[in-house]
């Protein structure tokens, strides 16, 4: 995200509240909100191979340079981009606290959560992000985006201050989360073929930013998309689920894997730029949310970006073996291109491609 808070980010056209739409009529779906066939979450698609399911990490042992872990993570992330840490040593409260916090925002009334609508020009606030047409088919979830690290790029204007725990739950949250992802960042490191610090140097000025997201139970769940198929375009993202509710699902091979709650862990994905520095080694893998017809289902997923003047390229240890496959391009730039268009698959990642391959 800028450091200027003005800077221009592109900007999401202002959309109906999903919530609201279901509390005033529970049983029909807007036309809106109905995807194409393609896009929709058919049945047919799900992937029923004998695959494993999204490699679970023990973090504990991982920070600790365990062998079977760090080979764990290798292939998490060159094969799927995703998997599950457990006994990351975030407390169990900390995560119950930014649920609780969460969960008391979009219980506010639709008057007052419009008090932290984004306004033209900020992708920060309550809202939808890159929707950029009125005939553009929408996500049926709702969303409160906020800047949440280093402290300085906050812009508190979209902060719910007034609601009571919501400030502290979401900064110890950003604080214990941040931890978790330096840590992997170390661990990725030195796969990678560097010291445990050569990707927090390439970083810069670490920012963290954080989606807090609601998507309420659709009575027709097989037309809609919770969140369209993307890859994400920062570094990391680190996601707390639903602790009984599926509907985040991890694409490979053209099938869906979905990816099951397991009781406070965090599910984490590689995003584009790992991708790029690993010379395409790494996989930021395509992804989507799906809804479901009887419970509404909230997630919090933080990202962690680079400063914007850091320069995105494959490093050096990941081109020995294999052809540079990137171009360069300014964290700034690339953020900015994919924050003025809708989602769309790995299209922006894509682009930086030097050749196309198979």
């Amino acid at each position: 995200m800028s450091l200027d808070k003005e800077s221009g980010w592109g900007k999401s056209i202002p959309v109906p509240s999903v919530q609201e739409i279901v509390r005033n009529d529970s049983q029909n779906v807007p036309e809106r909100f109905v995807k194409d066939h393609e896009d929709r979450p058919t049945e047919d698609s799900f992937f029923h191979s004998d695959f494993p399911n999204i490699p679970i990490i023990d973090f504990s042992l991982l920070i600790k340079g365990d062998a079977e872990q760090l080979n764990k993570l290798d292939f998490a992330c060159k094969e799927l981009g995703f998997f599950q840490i457990v006994n990351h040593r975030v407390a169990e409260e900390v995560l119950s606290n930014v649920r609780a916090a969460v969960a008391r925002f979009f219980d506010l009334s639709l008057e007052e959560k419009k008090k932290y609508s984004m306004v033209e020009n900020d992708i920060q606030g309550y809202g939808q992000l890159f929707v950029v047409s009125e005939e553009q088919k929408l996500d049926w979830n709702d969303m409160l985006f906020l800047i949440t690290s280093p402290i300085e790029y906050r812009n508190m204007k979209y902060w719910p201050l007034g609601l009571p725990g919501f400030k502290k739950a979401v900064e110890e949250y950003s604080i214990e989360v941040q931890k978790v992802m330096e840590e992997l960042l170390a661990s990725l490191s030195v796969l990678m073929g560097m010291d445990k610090n050569g990707l927090k140097r390439l970083h810069g000025v670490m920012k963290q930013s954080m989606r807090m997201n609601y998507y309420p139970p659709c009575s027709q769940p097989d037309l809609v998309l919770g969140l369209s198929l993307h890859s994400d375009v920062g570094t990391l993202t680190v996601i707390l689920q639903d602790g009984d509710i599926t509907g985040l699902q991890v694409k490979y091979e053209g099938k869906w894997i979905p990816v099951k709650p397991i009781p406070d862990s965090l599910v984490v994905n590689i995003a584009d730029v790992t991708e790029v520095w690993s010379n395409g080694m790494y996989k930021s893998s395509e992804h989507r949310a799906v809804t479901n017809a009887n419970k509404a289902r909230m997630s919090i997923a933080t990202f962690l970006y680079p400063e914007d003047e850091a320069e995105i390229s494959p490093v050096e240890s990941m081109m020995q073996d294999r052809p540079r496959m990137y171009r360069n391009v300014k964290q700034i730039d690339y953020a900015r291109h994919r924050l003025g268009k809708k989602l769309d698959g790995k299209a922006n990642i894509n682009s930086l491609k030097l050749e196309k391959r198979a």
